[in-house]
């Protein structure tokens, strides 16, 4: 596999299988953290769960309510805050590099279609 980074609108993630430590990458246009693979991992499945409860707590709220979910490794928590169509993600790294990073909803559904294809999980 070759390295490959993926952008769009207010995000961009990134794979590197060659680099020795930080074979991952996630930011924005301003910001950016290199991540460990297991880091990427944690980062992938848990986004990937937060999108699927926002899709399924779509049928239990009434449009104008507003939903804060969580989900948390050893590595990372994370965060998705909004409507189940549109939502903010918010994550921590846990570990010592202690690093905060937030997207706003409009980057969201494509940073969540990037994750689900850079098949590092």
């Amino acid at each position: 596999m070759q390295r490959v980074i993926k952008s769009g609108m207010g995000w961009r993630i990134g794979w590197n299988p060659d680099a020795p430590e930080f074979k991952g990458l996630v930011g924005t246009d301003d910001w950016a953290i290199e991540f460990t693979e297991l880091e990427l991992n944690d980062f992938c499945r848990l986004f990937n769960q937060l999108a699927d409860t926002m899709k399924h707590l779509a049928a239990e709220l009434m449009d104008e309510e507003k939903i804060a979910c969580e989900a948390e490794s050893d590595l990372l928590w994370m965060e998705v805050e909004g409507y189940p169509h549109s939502y903010s993600l918010r994550f921590i790294l846990n570990t010592g590099r202690c690093v905060e990073g937030k997207w706003d909803a409009d980057a969201v559904p494509g940073l969540l279609q990037a994750t689900e294809m850079l098949k590092v999980f």
